[in-house]
């Protein structure tokens, strides 16, 4: 009987790229998926970016730009890194959208009819240098449950506890670093002890994995508290209905952003909503890393509970990536971005040894570079390319592509291949990936034995039917191998089928045998790989990171305090772009002549590290009118416009919005 699936993998927050880390999730998700249609199964995967909270403002405001424009940027760049590694998503969605603020509303709208929601005024830091409340990452402090020290206001990375701002210990401003303030607030919570027990029998019946299980018993045991739900502003989110400053907490509408690119799917497809997400006819499963467990196994589901709409089948939890047996690092390269992996690498290699790696537990999985480059060249290219790339040509070359039929010693390693499947599916039913992939090898190796005792080149010399019959063998391995491989290597399929000339690969198909049949030309399927691409890769990942921040006590001082009468006399502009050129003998300038509302004007920009002159043309900036001109050895430069960033090539112009005129006044 065909299955009806339903898949999501955790959000990815939209402040910065996919790094190697986060690709653990997605490529054990998609390999879960494309088993799933392998077998005939409907299965659809939803994802979308997270895109509200305090993050995305503060990296907006960073790099010059507005939240809306940050979020749309990075989910371009996150789809493009997600399809170099072939991650299918049948939806991929945002946050920040009119779905998921409507289903945001009604689940509070639900709870709060309930009685699930309550208000309260409450404490919270602020700092009275920055002039502003510190929610969640505008604070920095240790942990109050393990001590951890630099942890964010709402999550400890550490232990995966949650805690209000004000619980820190020695906490201080993320921007400043000064110690904040107490200053109250009223602010909506919701009553998660209200379904402690609904909790308990959902994860007695086997919502998550037995470790994940058992520490959440320990949550239990030292209680459920309420979940503070709301921000003040200023806030990138959702206000909460009836309120003008007050936004839903980002913790809130990320996890209804499943729901959210659901309904969006189903409006483009024509398809039933409420049926596919809220009813028993579809299977329902979430994958997610163990550092937001807390939210996935407790809040999200008591608030799906509390609204009336069903939760997840299961929650599939898994660990994180260390590489050489520790955290990524920046320092050493080894928080390699997807885009910097690609240049490099296959990204079939990565799904395979994560594969190799992954089983149903929350353990850490490990990235040894020499392993890496050891088992793709042995396993990859020695074992399964190899099998084909020394059948393939020789059928071509000598024996006009055309399969025989199989003997009896050709019979017993197909049948031997064969008899595999069911344990195969097994395991990648259960996420066994690691099983899938040792039974796999075993079979190649039995492959390749079955290819040295015929020694087909030898007998191509006197006996080309016998080199038929074994060469008809050796691509029928191939063939069941490709199936057992293809949820992790869709690519690698796909130049197989072409070659074989045949059928697209399924499980249905594996007790099929090519006989008296022809093939097509080979194609070379992998590439070895040198180790010298490994440490390029590293080196350059060590170059791209941006730099850290600052520790408190080497963060330059603010300059004295100016009046009010001095910040009036500022004049800022808009200004268009008329031209821009490259200043000979100097490598950070560019000379920009300005349109200053019929008015021209020339400045020097140091800029030329992070734009290109002939991008620069017809862009619309932010021009400091007013500032005395300066004449320095490149010439004179006429008043400035306004960047951020740290140098070099870590620079953001300020824009204007769209509409804006030159020479209109900004402040």
């Amino acid at each position: 009987m065909t299955r009806k699936i339903i898949v999501t993998s955790a959000l990815p927050y939209a402040n910065a790229p996919i790094h190697i880390g986060h690709l653990v999730e997605y490529l054990q998700t998609d390999i879960w998926v494309r088993f799933q249609k392998m077998l005939g199964n409907q299965c659809l995967y939803f994802c979308a970016d997270d895109t509200h909270g305090t993050p995305i403002m503060i990296s907006a405001f960073a790099a010059g730009i507005t939240p809306e424009q940050l979020i749309e940027r990075m989910h371009k760049e996150h789809k493009t890194d997600f399809d170099g590694f072939f991650v299918e998503f049948d939806n991929y969605y945002t946050t920040h959208s009119p779905e998921n603020k409507y289903f945001s509303e009604l689940i509070f709208n639900s709870l709060n009819k309930a009685g699930s929601i309550v208000k309260r005024t409450i404490e919270q830091a602020y700092c009275q240098n920055c002039k502003m409340s510190l929610p969640d990452r505008y604070i920095r402090g240790t942990c109050p449950r393990c001590g951890a020290e630099e942890q964010y206001g709402d999550s400890c990375e550490v232990c995966s506890g949650t805690h209000q701002p004000t619980d820190l210990i020695n906490p201080c401003c993320a921007t400043c670093r000064q110690k904040p303030t107490r200053q109250t607030s009223e602010h909506y919570f919701f009553k998660l002890a209200d379904y402690e027990e609904k909790l308990k029998d959902l994860i007695i019946k086997g919502y998550t994995q037995k470790s994940v299980a058992n520490k959440l018993d320990e949550w239990f045991k030292t209680g459920l508290k309420d979940w503070d739900i709301s921000r003040d502003g200023p806030y990138f989110g959702f206000k909460i209905p009836g309120e003008e400053n007050k936004f839903f907490y980002v913790w809130l509408d990320a996890p209804i952003g499943y729901m959210a690119s659901a309904k969006n799917f189903c409006d483009k497809n024509k398809l039933d909503f409420d049926n596919l997400w809220n009813s028993n006819e579809y299977e329902l499963y979430h994958f997610i890393g163990k550092d937001i467990m807390y939210f996935h196994a407790l809040f999200w589901p008591a608030m799906l509970i509390g609204s009336g709409f069903k939760t997840a089948d299961k929650l599939f939890v898994h660990g994180f990536l260390t590489v050489k047996g520790e955290k990524m690092s920046k320092s050493r390269g080894t928080f390699i971005k997807a885009a910097t992996y690609l240049k490099y690498l296959d990204p079939e290699y990565l799904r395979y040894y994560y594969a190799s790696k992954l089983t149903a537990g929350i353990e850490d999985i490990d990235l040894n570079t020499d392993d890496f480059i050891n088992k793709i060249n042995s396993n990859l290219v020695g074992k399964f390319a190899n099998l084909a790339s020394r059948s393939g040509p020789m059928l071509a070359k000598n024996l006009d592509s055309q399969l025989g039929q199989l003997d009896d010693r050709g019979k017993q390693l197909i049948n031997k291949l064969t008899a595999a499947k069911d344990q195969i599916i097994q395991d990648y039913e259960q996420l066994n990936y690691a099983a899938v992939v040792r039974t796999i090898n075993a079979l190649a190796d039995e492959s390749n034995r079955y290819v040295e005792q015929n020694q087909p080149w030898a007998t191509i010399k006197n006996d080309p039917e016998k080199t038929r019959t074994t060469l008809t063998a050796t691509i029928n391995a191939v063939r069941i191998l490709t199936i057992y491989l293809k949820p992790v290597l869709p690519k690698f399929a796909q130049k197989v089928e072409k070659f074989l000339n045949a059928r697209e690969l399924s499980f249905n198909g594996t007790e099929t045998i090519l006989q008296n049949h022809k093939i097509n030309k080979f194609e070379r399927l992998f590439e070895r790989i040198d180790k010298k691409q490994v440490n390029t890769m590293i080196e350059e990942s060590k170059e791209t990171q941006s730099p850290q921040p600052q520790p408190a006590s080497t963060i330059e001082p603010i300059k004295p305090e100016c009046s009010f009468e001095d910040f009036e006399k500022i004049d800022l502009r808009i200004a268009k772009v008329i031209k821009a050129e490259t200043v000979e003998g100097a490598d950070k300038l560019l000379r920009l002549n300005l349109d200053v509302g019929g008015i021209e004007k020339s400045c020097l920009a140091a800029i030329a590290q992070a734009y290109k002159s002939d991008e620069l043309t017809g862009k619309t900036v932010i021009y400091l009118a007013n500032l005395k001109p300066r004449k320095m050895r490149f010439g004179l430069s006429e008043g400035m416009i306004l960047a951020t960033g740290t140098g070099g090539k870590d620079i953001f112009m300020l824009s204007a919005d769209h509409g804006t005129k030159p020479g209109q006044k900004v402040l």
